[in-house]
């Protein structure tokens, strides 16, 4: 009886290891056919996950405000300042020639490349390898930025010319318009030659790409190129300088009477009880050619919760795109946009604005961070023009990169200065954007990365700094551009790319 027992024991352990060997075999073989083609509800980590690399850098988001842009207090987020490309040899000649001042001091050490863009909020306590902000929400959104916090670097698409890439060089055929003129579409307050500032080298840089030949700017090209043709600029008031700035290239600086106001067209009039309208658009006669700009800081879709009350909050769509794209997007022919320095919490308070997604108020938490709603929403812009392409085989978009401030010895209230007379370096060699979340954004996509982040980087003395036409002391406006200036040459990119 025991040895029948035993062996009827011994049977049945037999039988129990070969049926666990063989759903071992079974499970090995699912988790490795698994690991090698993940279903599309793998692809990404947990919601808590998704943001953690970049949690610590946000947490130490610090919110700041920019002064008034005409009517408009224009607040901004603090973007702290990247190593400058500095060219070693002429930095070196030059300290010689001047005492060492606190500018000097923070070039020290600089290498002959712009190494990195700080993300906003940085605070310099610590090293920070760039990466990009990953918040999401929907499939597309989830997958595309899931992409680029793959990739083990932010690089450019591959493209036969970098024109990022190159160094600024003494040019006699600048500036491309009167500093003095303009005064049809250039704003006063852009107009550095109408203040008290005595300087203007800053006129006379031109950009030179490193590893081709850019076409030089004339009017006579551009309006032949962009005939029966619409440019439009959406985005803040740094694409409302760009705006200005080809309005001017295009002009040469003159006064033109034929140049047609077709605001009405765009819906671009003066609201009730508004100091200026929401954009402006002017058409040449000539060749039919229309360039407009519309204003959108966040690049997100506006719209009152209570449209029956003066004192509503306003929704802030992070996942549509503006209601003004949505209506004359079959009208374009070339789009230009833009976000970055109204993402803070200062700005959505004062305006009233409430994060919203899917169309319900947001409760993600990661997504109601600044840092994670900027992002997410120039994600999600960036892949619903890409989805409108194949409607409008004619367009040709870009996202334009961060244009980027110089706050020195402070911020923009705490006595902050930008008055440089000299470029931090006349070089940039990287080869990567210096604005790593636009080049995941369009990573993928048909929309172009219009990349003047690294060039505009080092040239800290083309801000309108502490001049104005007023004459009098007060905060320095080290965001801004003086024109003629800075923003010409991303027109002179554009023109390139179009």
């Amino acid at each position: 009886m025991k040895g029948g027992g035993g062996g009827y024991f011994y049977g049945l352990k037999m039988k129990q290891l070969s049926l666990f060997f063989i759903v071992f075999i079974c499970a090995s073989i699912v988790v490795w056919n698994w690991e090698k083609t993940p279903p599309l509800t793998t692809l990404l980590p947990p919601d808590d996950q998704v943001l953690q690399p970049f949690t610590d850098e946000l947490k130490r988001e610090h919110v700041t405000q920019e002064k008034d842009d005409l009517k408009e207090v224009e607040p901004v987020v603090d973007l702290a300042l990247p190593s400058l490309s500095t060219n070693t040899a002429s930095l070196n000649a030059r300290q010689d020639e001047h005492p060492r001042t606190s500018h000097d001091k923070h070039h020290e050490n600089t290498k002959i490349v712009v190494e990195k863009f700080i993300p906003e909020g940085y605070n310099g306590s610590k090293s920070y390898q760039p990466q990009l902000v990953a918040s999401v929400n929907s499939e597309t959104t989830e997958s595309a930025m899931r992409e680029g916090i793959d990739s083990p670097k932010t690089n450019l698409e591959k493209q036969a010319c970098n024109l990022g890439k190159g160094k600024w060089v003494a040019a006699d055929n600048r500036p491309l318009y009167s500093g003095f003129g303009c005064k049809q579409w250039l704003s006063g307050m852009w107009a550095c030659r109408l203040t008290q500032r005595t300087d203007f080298g800053y006129e006379k840089l031109k950009w030179q790409p490193k590893d081709c030949k850019m076409d030089d700017f004339t009017k006579a090209k551009f309006l032949k190129k962009m005939q029966d043709k619409t440019l439009a600029f959406v985005g803040d008031s740094l694409g409302r300088q760009q705006f200005q700035s080809l309005m001017c290239m295009a002009t040469g600086g003159e006064e033109m009477a034929d140049v047609e106001d077709v605001g009405k067209e765009y819906g671009l009039v003066i609201p009730h009880g508004s100091a200026r309208p929401d954009g402006w658009a002017y058409r040449f006669p000539s060749t039919n050619t229309t360039i407009l700009y519309y204003w959108s800081a966040t690049l997100c879709d506006l719209q009152p919760v209570d449209p029956t009350s003066q004192t509503t909050d306003y929704a802030m769509h992070l996942d549509q795109p503006p209601a003004f794209l949505k209506h004359f997007l079959d009208r374009i022919h070339v789009l230009v946009l833009n976000t970055g320095h109204h993402w803070n919490r200062g700005k959505l308070n004062a305006n009233r604005w409430v994060m919203y997604v899917g169309g319900k108020p947001n409760t993600n938490r990661r997504i109601a961070d600044i840092g994670g709603a900027k992002n997410f929403t120039i994600y999600s812009v960036v892949r619903w023009v890409n989805s409108e392409l194949r409607k409008h085989p004619g367009l040709k978009a870009f996202l334009r990169s961060i244009s980027p401030r110089h706050f020195f010895n402070g911020e923009w209230n705490t006595g902050g200065t930008c008055d440089s007379t000299r470029p931090g370096a006349l070089e940039v060699l990287q080869d990567e954007s210096s604005d790593p979340v636009a080049a995941g954004a369009v990573k993928g996509t048909k929309v172009k990365l219009l990349d003047v982040t690294g060039l505009s980087l080092v040239r800290e003395e083309g801000h309108i700094s502490r001049y104005s036409m007023r004459g009098s002391p007060g905060m320095q406006d080290c965001l801004h551009w003086c024109l003629p200036g800075v923003p010409d040459t991303w027109n002179e990119l554009l023109f390139a790319e179009i």
